[in-house]
């Protein structure tokens, strides 16, 4: 079963894709990179959808999404994604699977809504101290690439508002939790990979049930490099949820 809708929410209409059947098993929810949509996931929904509904979406501005008036934030988009869930029908509790910049909204997500997720992946996701403990270590080339990125889906200064609202939360669960790490970065010399693993363990920290999975072959992607990662820990969660 696939479904596609344009959802109002916050003054502008969302697009989702609700995809795979209800097995009494809970809703799978994907949160996309920044300046993606719902397509970065196209390599894995598949396989996911036989295990249950799946949930892809286009943030505002983004994909086949409305643009929004509103702050580029990540409580922003948590409040519309919280009421996209709901506008849809779509009960808790939720696996979410945060890519990148989506796993602080998945991360933010389950602190304020911490009864409605059973199950946590984040696949290759920021840390919140990107800016201070890792920018920092790379060459200027890299860090200024980086920081002319922010064009397509807030600004600069709303990114690390939003990695600052994730660092002042009280994250801190027993939310079962899979951290996967790119072990094969682009552009990254030895020590900024060793660097990366390090700090992609240290997210482990924010549940007492947390497993860490290095993606050996993997760049920022995991999903299309090994995408049989993502798919097995979302089986290894929802067959515990």
């Amino acid at each position: 079963m696939t479904k596609e809708m344009m959802v109002p929410i916050n003054g502008c209409k969302l697009f989702a894709r609700l995809v795979g059947e209800d097995y009494g098993k809970p809703t799978i929810v994907m949160e996309s990179g920044y300046g993606d949509y719902s397509k970065t996931w196209d390599q894995v929904i598949g396989e996911i959808s036989k295990m249950s509904k799946v949930l892809v979406y286009d943030r505002a501005g983004l994909g086949r999404s409305e643009s929004s008036s509103s702050s580029r934030t990540s409580r922003t988009m948590v409040k519309e994604l919280n009421e996209l869930l709901h506008a849809t029908n779509l009960e808790p509790p939720y696996i979410l699977v945060g890519h990148s910049f989506g796993g602080v909204n998945t991360r933010l997500y389950t602190t304020e809504f911490q009864s409605e997720v059973c199950g946590l992946i984040l696949v290759d996701s920021t840390p919140v101290d990107y800016r201070e403990k890792f920018l920092p270590t790379m060459s200027e080339e890299f860090q200024e690439r980086y920081n002319k990125q922010f064009v397509h889906e807030g600004n600069y200064d709303e990114f690390m508002e939003s990695l600052q609202q994730l660092n002042d939360s009280k994250e801190k669960s027993n939310i079962p939790l899979i951290v996967l790490s790119a072990g094969k970065k682009a552009h990254y010399s030895k020590g900024s990979q060793e660097l990366w693993n390090e700090m992609q363990r240290g997210i482990l920290a924010i549940s007492s049930d947390a497993t860490f999975v290095l993606a050996e072959n993997s760049a920022h992607y995991i999903q299309n490099d090994e995408p049989e990662l993502v798919i097995n820990a979302v089986k290894t969660l929802i067959e515990n949820c």
